[in-house]
């Protein structure tokens, strides 16, 4: 693998000015990277979860004036697309990087995942305490998964645009830190831990 690792330059990517600037940036600086993490991460998913998953790597198509303030790879078992699936995401903010399970608001069964979360409450609560958990992917900022409240998942099950996703953030500073090899092992020991919240989330599809 050739992956070395995120480097401080990656993140001051979303610091570039212009959307056409940034996102050849985005293309020569972090895209590379994704491929590399997200081949290797899609092989490890297809093997521990005994079904075919595929790698999506975030176009940001739709945007024409204001550039991405976040971009992202996301692996899902679906190849045409992954935002109406459960799935799975690696990306970077300005400030961290984040690994998620997602449940955006694309979802068509969302209210049944909501459903079934509730009923895991305590399980989702037990995850390691450096896990976080939001209700919106266009957000930087996410809470410990100890704050996890009924509440939190009743508004996924019940608001339109709120979504769940839980996971890891890691800052620049230790990103910066990790090897490659090093962040891999981290990216998959998340993926792990939530497999079981994966499974469940599908069974209630």
């Amino acid at each position: 693998m050739s992956f070395n690792g995120f480097e401080k330059r990656d993140f001051e990517t979303f610091q570039i000015d212009g959307l056409e600037n940034r996102m050849e940036a985005i293309q020569k600086r972090i895209q590379p990277k994704f491929h590399e993490i997200g081949a290797e991460l899609t092989e490890h998913l297809s093997a521990t979860m005994g079904n075919e998953f595929f790698l999506h790597i975030a176009r940001h198509a739709r945007r024409s004036v204001n550039p991405p303030n976040d971009t992202w790879l996301a692996i899902a078992e679906n190849k045409r697309g992954y935002k109406k699936h459960p799935h799975f995401q690696v990306g970077l903010f300005d400030d961290h990087i984040f690994i998620w399970l997602a449940f955006i608001y694309e979802l068509p069964s969302k209210e049944n995942i909501a459903k079934q979360f509730l009923d895991q409450l305590t399980d989702l609560k037990q995850l390691p305490n450096d896990f976080v958990y939001s209700l919106d992917h266009m957000k930087k900022d996410a809470s410990p998964i100890t704050d996890l409240s009924e509440e939190d998942l009743e508004r996924f099950r019940d608001v339109k645009k709120a979504e769940f996703l839980v996971g890891r953030h890691i800052g620049v500073s230790k990103a910066t830190n990790l090897s490659g090899e090093a962040f891999i092992e981290r990216a998959k020991d998340t993926f792990d831990t939530l497999a079981p919240f994966y499974r469940a989330g599908l069974s209630a599809i």
